[in-house]
């Protein structure tokens, strides 16, 4: 469950009694979407159905009855979301705005490039500096992955920008070989790789190409600073050397 302070209440008035749950509120978003795939006693504050919830307060069971055919709450907290509406206060807007706004920022950060500066990713400080030169602003009641592209129409009078992907090759000395190479490719989706004779390893990886300074350090840090990293060019590249 969640805390009370990370909740929001949900309310339906029906039958001429009104029915309240606490949830978090993304859940709560997703759930009258029809998205929700989660454990829905790990998103909601109580597991209770209230008349009014800042009280405490219950409703009688035979209005529950009535409306909903059942008293068993985790089956009424969806229906009362989905047929019935959200409420935030200003303060969680606010809150729930920021928290969109940075999961936005990052994930535009993780995925694009600049096709300026050969390719190079964009740090997030840049990407957030160049979002507020622009008209755009964050909606907290819609997915950060249904804003994307409303951003990047944004972004781009003002920055050179880009979503793509990147394929990397990474060779691992035989002594770190074993650990990393198992580190590594969890990292992206791996299209290749080869055990060379020495025991050393060699895997290419395709992942965004904002992600690219994070796939040099997740080498780095596991090769104890032995391995190589680099940007494959085209298909014979990973066996060049």
């Amino acid at each position: 469950m969640i805390s009370l302070d990370e909740a929001v209440t949900a309310r339906l008035e029906s039958h001429g009694a009104r029915f309240e749950v606490l949830v978090d509120p993304d859940a709560a978003l997703a759930i009258s979407r029809g998205e929700f795939e989660g454990d829905l006693e790990e998103v909601i504050a109580a597991e209770d159905v209230f008349e009014n919830a800042s009280r405490g307060d219950r409703p009688a069971e035979s209005d529950v009855e009535d409306v909903f055919g059942t008293t068993e709450p985790l089956e009424i907290i969806p229906e009362v979301i989905q047929r019935g509406e959200i409420q935030i206060t200003a303060e969680q807007r606010r809150e729930m705005q920021e928290r969109k706004r940075r999961q936005l920022i990052n994930r535009i950060a993780r995925n694009a490039i600049n096709p300026q500066m050969d390719d190079a990713p964009h740090p997030p400080d840049r990407i957030e500096s160049a979002l507020e030169d622009t008209d755009f602003r964050i909606d907290p009641m819609q997915p950060v992955e249904a804003q994307v592209d409303d951003a990047l129409d944004a972004l781009r009078p003002v920055i050179p920008i880009r979503f793509e992907e990147v394929t990397m090759a990474a060779q691992i000395p035989a002594e770190h070989a074993g650990s990393a190479q198992a580190k590594i490719r969890e990292f992206g989706d791996l299209e290749d790789e080869e055990w060379q004779s020495d025991g050393s390893w060699i895997g290419m990886l395709t992942f965004p190409a904002g992600m690219q300074n994070d796939f040099y350090e997740v080498v780095n840090e596991h090769s104890s600073g032995e391995g190589e990293a680099r940007l494959v060019r085209d298909e014979d590249d990973l066996r060049t050397r």
